[in-house]
């Protein structure tokens, strides 16, 4: 019997005659993605979905689809997918990384060019019969210095699509490289430098815990007076609030943005104020870009359905039926040795060593390799998955070694990940039990034994009485629960660490506390997707 795939949301004929042209029994009803309820009704008898941005995959409609195999994004961001749901339920989700990477730098560049000139308001003012050529006096981009807050797949195209207008073009981004600033033509510096010495700031990172608010009422306070703000990245990235009185005091001399904190945005303090450029979310919008991201998912969802080629996944590896099935738990503890050392770094990565011992050395080391490095990177890009992650390291200069080890010690096997910076070197080792479920078993050369949470913080400080309970009373006094603790040192009075597992993320006020006891050297929240 032939997969079937539902399609609903807009995707191009073509794509959808991919999937009949392989065989594919394929429903293409665009109106589902904004009926949930009778899209509820009817994913029960399908094997894929093929979806845009309209339909929400969530975990009332996982649960709906019995069928469900795989869940096919046609463009890069997967925030209407719960993965964490469909990974529980074994449904794949994949996306498309790079279809869309060009279209979306040359918004960017685009609206730079209308806040700069005030293309819309002299559009909008020649419309209504005025001749208003003194009112609308622009500046040149030319020989300003444009500050690119995240150089990776899109920021890094805006950077040399910058320097071909004749820009200077500053970066930050914590993992990137001075071989790749310099292949990019650009500077590498530190955010307060950029915020300081740019004319026009424009952003290209995801949004996580370490970008949310990144240009904050204080951030934006230090910008040159004068600088224009460029948003085509994700809302949530900027104080929407703070920048809208910054405009309106003169401070910034205008801003260009795509996204919105709240989407879709009917509202904004950065609506009807001079010299604001706002656009509905059009940075993937051009006939090309759609295009190509709609027949890459259709082609990806086919070989999934048809031979179990897995591409482009967020939540599997690429690898083969009976390689998952071994491989996964090790897979998962690949990913949470990466996730726990991405968490843990916030300078750019020189080098990825990953030592492969006993039984580990005899898995398929590519798709471990891709597994660990997903997860390094995901700290910083939660889009990234285990085929662009290796591709964005070869671009940032990381890198990258393997070591096979015959077995040694007491575990059949074991995995141990080495991250080198110019600052310092950062090593862990985890093993699979008998039961299947990754354990860490060394962090920073001290022997420990800890169970993996979703909620997890990590210590260290000096081995002196009184850590446990300080630990234990601050956050039970905070309703934090602790569901298991574990404790290492290398030896007796010297460095120690603590890995306690969680029930929720520990609030930020109650880390403050802790760091101003004075005891730990190191207070840090890690999460992990299980």
């Amino acid at each position: 019997m032939a997969p079937k795939v539902l399609v609903s949301d807009k995707l191009s004929d073509t794509a959808v005659q991919i999937f009949r042209d392989r065989g594919i029994d394929v429903t293409f009803d665009p109106s589902l993605g904004k009926d949930k309820d009778k899209l509820l009704s009817v994913i029960g008898e399908y094997d894929g979905l093929a979806i845009r941005s309209a339909t929400k995959v969530t975990e009332k409609l996982l649960e709906a689809a019995p069928n469900l195999k795989v869940v096919g994004r046609a463009g890069i961001g997967t925030d209407n997918v719960d993965k964490q749901a469909a990974s529980k339920r074994g449904v794949i989700v994949m996306n498309t990384p790079y279809g869309n990477m060009i279209t979306t730098a040359e918004h960017a560049i685009a609206m730079m060019f209308a806040v700069a000139r005030q293309i819309p308001e002299a559009n909008a003012s020649t419309h209504a019969g005025k001749w208003e050529k003194s009112r609308f006096m622009g500046v040149e981009l030319t020989g300003k210095t444009l500050g690119v807050i995240g150089a990776g797949n899109i920021g890094g195209i805006v950077c040399q699509k910058a320097v071909g207008l004749g820009m200077k073009v500053i970066a930050y981004d914590p993992f990137l490289s001075e071989e790749r600033a310099t292949e990019l033509r650009a500077r590498k510096v530190d955010l307060a430098d950029l915020l300081a010495k740019a004319d026009v700031i424009t952003l290209h990172v995801p949004l996580t815990e370490q970008t949310k608010n990144i240009l904050s009422a204080e951030n934006l306070a230090k910008t040159k007076k004068g600088v224009r703000i460029v948003n085509c990245a994700r809302g949530g990235l900027v104080d929407e609030a703070a920048l809208a009185e910054l405009l309106k005091s003169g401070h910034v001399a205008g801003a260009a943005f795509d996204v919105f904190a709240e989407e879709p945005a009917t509202e904004s303090p950065l609506f009807n104020l001079p010299n604001v450029v706002v656009t509905p979310h059009l940075g993937a919008a051009t006939t090309e870009a759609q295009e190509n991201v709609a027949l890459q998912i259709a082609e990806q969802m086919a070989d999934y359905l048809l031979t179990g080629a897995v591409s482009n996944a967020l939540n599997m590896p690429s690898v083969t039926a009976e390689e998952a099935r071994i491989m996964g738990p090790w897979l998962k503890l690949a990913d949470h040795l990466g996730a726990f050392v991405g968490q843990m770094t916030d300078e750019p990565i020189d080098a990825i060593e990953i030592v492969y011992n006993g039984v580990a050395a005899d898995m398929n080391l590519e798709a471990m390799n891709c597994a660990v490095i997903a997860g390094v990177m995901k700290a910083t890009n939660p889009d990234v998955n285990m085929v662009s992650a290796p591709v964005i390291a070869r671009e940032r200069g990381v890198e990258i070694s393997t070591t096979r080890q015959d077995k040694t010690g007491v575990f059949d096997g074991y995995v141990k990940l080495i991250v080198k910076t110019a600052k310092r070197v950062r090593s862990i080792a985890g093993t699979v039990f008998s039961d299947g479920k990754p354990r860490f078993i060394q962090i920073k050369g001290v022997n420990i034994d800890a169970e993996v949470g979703a909620h997890m913080l990590y210590t260290t400080n000096r081995d002196v009485p009184g850590i446990i309970g300080t630990l234990g009373q601050t956050l039970g006094d905070n309703g934090v629960n602790i569901a298991n603790f574990t404790l290492g040192r290398d030896e007796a009075g010297q460095n120690a660490i603590a890995l306690l597992y969680l029930d929720d993320q520990p609030p930020a006020a109650v880390l403050e506390k802790l760091r101003a006891t004075g005891k730990f050297q190191n207070v840090a929240p890690l999460r992990f997707d299980l």
